[in-house]
């Protein structure tokens, strides 16, 4: 996955744990793809301030991830919702047994949902 777009998501769950000062350099960096010359004349800081800035969000935000996991969890729970949402579409469209085998899936990836939740 793209840095930058793993960075936007992890800022997404987390951003709201960094200190505000640095939550909006990151932000204008990340999302709003200003350039560090930019951030850095906007703030009255140094380019390396900035990017050192950048440099310690996003490692805050990765060690983040590894200990809450939430980012994994979402992607998980998205996988077996579109997963459901399949099955879903197979049953209006199929056979009697092909409809029992994802009626039995749907009820084990919903109880996964249930139990990850």
């Amino acid at each position: 996955m793209q840095e930058k777009v793993y960075l936007s998501l992890l800022f997404d769950f987390y951003g709201e744990l960094l200190k505000s000062h640095n939550k909006q350099i990151f932000e204008d960096y990340i999302l709003n793809d200003l350039s560090l010359g930019e951030i850095a004349e906007e703030q009255g800081i140094s380019r390396q301030g900035v990017y050192d800035i950048v440099k310690r969000c996003s490692k805050n935000l990765t060690e983040f991830e590894e200990k809450l996991g939430l980012l994994h969890k979402f992607r998980t729970t998205r996988q077996m919702a579109e997963e459901i949402h399949s099955l879903a579409m197979n049953i209006k469209e199929s056979h009697r047994e092909e409809a029992e085998e994802a009626v039995e899936r749907i009820l084990t990836l919903s109880q996964n949902m249930i139990d990850a939740l």
